[in-house]
């Protein structure tokens, strides 16, 4: 195989598998390791830097780092199910323990650079850009449809799980940037609005329609049948205060998860979920399901809704549902097919249509330049997140259909960079690398400046409220979160991934030390072959092929090094054995490089 280039930033950060996961790549074990020494305002401004929203995301994140991290790889529980750090609940630790950020945030821009940027929607992907670019002494304006900034996340997450002074809190640093927040403003015209001559326009909506559904009665008995996203929106707006007893909720996902404990809440006695997909294809995260269900709610699967039931006068009875499963090709795509047994009989009062989301651009006129695709989306680079007008760009759900907000922080960071690259007349396709160092953590003979105990605890459970227990309050937060004594238990169960094991062949003298003492035998020094051939001959075989080996340049004996760092616990033991220092234990710290000086071209940046 060819020698590992260490230098590529991708080969370290790929071992640090929830950063590599994490859409914004927010360095997970940095901040997990300052909240174990206790320092919650240092981590919770790790977290602000790459994704802006530690508190709201400590609550509602879609947490992609979780599956991804390597403790869920390397243990598991007695009940054969992995058990990862707790890193978004980690998150939400430094949220609740820190101190006064305020004088640690960005100055608003003592002088404004003469470029006028508007950002449509006040959601995660806007804001985001907000706090990139005003800094930078761009004029930034965010115009939004509600009167407070924090688009869905402040009308479609029920307050039980994210609560209102959190958003506030959040939103309000960067609104404190020097932007200017126009509420209660709708945008109706894009053509309207780039005569108002802005430089850039950022469109960062959402997807803010849902889907209906077209059956038999949906007509008759509509006053009882409900998209969810509007239900949820008219919730929190005070508009709907109380919901029937017998409730249906139709859907898989999130957006159906809130809808239906939201419903027990509002005076729900008998809440029921069905979906068309099976238990396991659903997309509501796997710990919102388990929520529900806590709740005493049941997900009925594999049911095609087929009609809603009504008497003479509209009012709603009932829904049939056809009994389907599921059958895949060769390709893999699924096909629901009936089973043939009856259709199941649900009665109910009102029903909530969670079937999915939509994006809705009627106000972007189809002759000013922006192209939009067969289903009705906006043409947009992936890279750079421009439209095919180069200074209207789209981020968030607007931009690729519904995510989660982690996506959107992603999307405002990357547009950001996209905008202040292209209005100092730099291409934008080009990306900026990002920061990367290495640093050794050796103090002693056999000490490191990192606990590299691996902590043998499982996963710890965070508690919930009394009050939320009896699902009489929209607005008592259901989680309590972590106290430092927990939050401290949970941080040392992190196998600080980022701490690279570096080897230097120069030093090597094949004693085979390091193979003997590795806890998961996954260091080997073997004949070079090809990569297949050495993965089967590996002192453990690494059948991972997404996480690539770690291979030296040929030794005195010819022979290589080939570390497999899919089960690397990261533990130094390696490092300590090692009699001529060939292995070091070295922090990998990768940050995204944000808009600014330093994402654009030097040699334009020295003419400037």
């Amino acid at each position: 195989m060819k020698p590992t280039d260490i230098r590529n930033p991708d080969v370290f950060h790929k071992v640090v598998d929830c950063q590599w996961a994490c859409p914004a790549h927010t360095p997970v074990p940095e901040y997990i390791r300052l909240i174990a020494a206790g320092r919650y305002t240092d981590a919770y401004m790790v977290n602000w830097e790459s994704n802006v929203f530690p508190g709201i995301l400590g609550r509602t994140c879609d947490r992609p780092c979780e599956p991804a991290c390597r403790r869920g790889r390397v243990e598991e529980n007695n009940t054969g199910k992995p058990e990862p750090v707790a890193i978004c609940r980690l998150k939400r630790v430094a949220a609740d323990c820190k101190g006064d950020v305020r004088a640690r945030m960005p100055a608003p821009a003592a002088k404004k650079n003469g470029f006028r940027v508007a950002c449509v929607g006040a959601g995660p992907s806007s804001l985001t850009v907000a706090r990139d670019l005003a800094p930078l002494g761009y004029d930034v304006t965010v115009f939004e449809a509600d009167p407070k900034a924090g688009g869905f996340m402040r009308t479609q997450v029920p307050r039980f799980r994210l609560p209102e002074e959190v958003i506030d809190e959040e939103t309000g640093y960067i609104l404190d940037l020097g932007v200017a927040f126009v509420g209660n403003r709708r945008i109706e015209s894009m053509r309207a609005l780039l005569a108002e001559g802005y430089d850039a326009v950022f469109v960062g909506s959402g997807a803010p329609r849902g889907r209906d559904l077209d059956l038999p009665g949906r007509k008759e008995a509509g006053a009882h049948i409900h998209v969810g996203l509007d239900w949820l929106a008219n919730v929190y707006f005070g508009h709907v205060t109380r919901i029937g007893k017998r409730v249906l909720v139709l859907g898989g996902g999130n957006t159906a998860m809130d809808c239906c404990r939201s419903a027990r809440r509002l005076g729900g006695q008998d809440v029921r979920v069905v979906v068309r997909s099976g238990f396991d294809e659903m997309k509501a995260s796997p710990w919102e399901k388990e929520d529900a269900m806590e709740e005493g709610i049941p997900i009925l699967d594999c049911r095609v809704p087929k009609a809603f039931l009504h008497d003479d006068g509209g009012r709603l009875t009932g829904m049939v549902f056809e009994k389907v499963r599921a059958e895949y090709d060769a390709n893999g795509r699924r096909r629901l097919v009936p089973t043939g047994e009856p259709d199941d009989v649900f009665e109910c009062d009102e029903v909530l249509v969670a079937v999915g989301q939509e994006n809705a651009f009627p106000w972007i006129e189809r002759d000013c330049g922006i192209a939009f695709d067969e289903w009705g989306m906006p043409v947009v680079d992936k890279a750079t997140h421009q439209s095919t007008l180069p200074h209207v760009l789209f981020g968030g759900d607007a931009a690729f259909g519904p995510k989660n907000i982690i996506w959107a922080v992603a999307h405002g960071h990357a547009a950001a960079v996209s905008i202040d690259r292209l209005l100092h007349g730099e291409d934008a396709r080009v990306r900026p690398a990002p920061r990367v160092s290495l640093s050794p953590q050796k103090m002693g003979i056999h000490e490191w400046s990192y606990d590299n105990a691996v902590s043998p605890d499982l996963r710890n459970i965070v508690p919930w409220s009394d009050a939320a227990r009896r699902l009489d309050s929209m607005s008592a937060e259901v989680e309590l979160g972590f106290d430092p004594a927990t939050a401290f238990a949970e941080a040392q169960r992190c196998l600080n991934c980022d701490v690279q094991t570096v080897f230097t062949r120069d030093k090597c003298i094949e004693c085979d030390a390091c193979v003997d003492i590795c806890p998961t035998d996954c260091i080997t020094f073997t004949s070079d072959g090809d990569e297949a051939d050495l993965r089967t001959r590996l002192s453990a075989p690494a059948p991972n092929t997404s996480q690539d080996l770690y291979v030296s340049e040929p030794l005195k004996t010819l022979r290589v090094m080939v570390k497999d760092e899919d089960v690397c616990l990261h533990c130094g033991l390696c490092a300590e054995r090692c009699p001529t220092g060939a292995w070091d234990m070295q922090k990998f710290l990768l940050q995204e490089t944000r808009a600014g000086s330093g994402c654009r071209d030097k040699a334009v940046e020295a003419l400037a």
